[in-house]
Formats: C-alpha cells, sequence, structure tokens
C-alpha cells in the first residue's frame, strides 16, 4: 500500500511538472551580454550566464567550419559566401538588440536544445528578434518541432522576405 501512494505521488507530480513548468517559464527577462551570431545570443538570465538560441530561425554560419561547409552544400553556395552572409546576419541582429539591453524570453514546449542553450522567441520593445531576422532576410527557416508556436508566421515571413530580395536575399 505504502508503494502505491507514493508511486501516485511521483505520478501527480510528474503531471503537475509537465503542464505547468512550461508556462512558469514561459515569459522571462534576461539582459543581454553579446551577439554570438545571427541566431544566437548570451544573455545573464537569473544571475546565469547562458546562451539563447532563437527558435524558428537559421542564420548562416558567420565562421568557416563544419556547418558552414554543410549550410553551403545544402544551399549550393561556396563556404565563403555563407560566411559573409553570416557575418552580415550577426551585424543585422547586433543593431536589434546590444549589450546591457533587458530582453523577454519566451518559451514554447521545449525549453533547451541539446547542446543545454535556451530556446526562446526573444522580444524587445515590443518586437521579437526571431520575426525581425526573417521577415528582413536575415535567416533561413527553421521549424523544430514540438517548437512550432509561430511557424506559420515565420513560413510566410521566410517567402516574402526571398521574393523581395531582402536581406541576405538581394
Amino acid at each position: 500500500m505504502f508503494k502505491k501512494i507514493g508511486l501516485k505521488t511521483v505520478c501527480i507530480a510528474f503531471v503537475i511538472l509537465v503542464l505547468f513548468i512550461p508556462f512558469a517559464l514561459s515569459d522571462e527577462l534576461a539582459t543581454v551580454i553579446y551577439v554570438f551570431d545571427g541566431d544566437t545570443i548570451r544573455v545573464l538570465y537569473h544571475g546565469e550566464k547562458v546562451s539563447v538560441r532563437l527558435i524558428g530561425i537559421d542564420a548562416p554560419e558567420s565562421k568557416s567550419n563544419n556547418r558552414a561547409y554543410r549550410q553551403a552544400f545544402r544551399h549550393r553556395i561556396d563556404v565563403a559566401t555563407i560566411v559573409a552572409m553570416g557575418k552580415r546576419a550577426k551585424n543585422y541582429l547586433k543593431s536589434l538588440v546590444k549589450k546591457g539591453d533587458t530582453v523577454r524570453l519566451e518559451f514554447d514546449v521545449e525549453v533547451r536544445d541539446k547542446y543545454g542553450r535556451l530556446l526562446a522567441y526573444v522580444w524587445k520593445d515590443g518586437k521579437m528578434l526571431n520575426m525581425e531576422m526573417i521577415c528582413n532576410g536575415y535567416a533561413f527557416l527553421l521549424t523544430i518541432p514540438p517548437n512550432v508556436k509561430y511557424a506559420q508566421n515565420f513560413r510566410e515571413c521566410f517567402r516574402k522576405a526571398r521574393k523581395r530580395r531582402l536581406g541576405l536575399w538581394e
């Protein structure tokens, strides 16, 4: 009988964690430390320095590395062009957010990726940086379920940015 009560308590606690933790973490403030690249920033969050990966977008690499070679192959572009595009994307993100800025982090279903980075929609002054990057043509679309809250909006923005030859697509 004691084990049943213990198991039931554990199950209830698990359900509470699964259902309510995402809501508890759904809106958090952080202070920008620096822009790492076109889709990742470093912030001070609850007194800890953490990397935040912007959900739904994938900016080109700003350094020549294995990922830059994969992006070059996938998009049929040379690595030097990928890196140049990556630097432009990083500079555009730096124009949107600077060291010391306060941003709001909006989490989706999965809060961290396999590298331990926070996954978030990042807001500053009422604008979502993820959306700004993709709508202005500085990032590719990257939808990874279950974090798909704004996927349709991102898809439409990406299509319009490419059609209008904005940002990296000029």
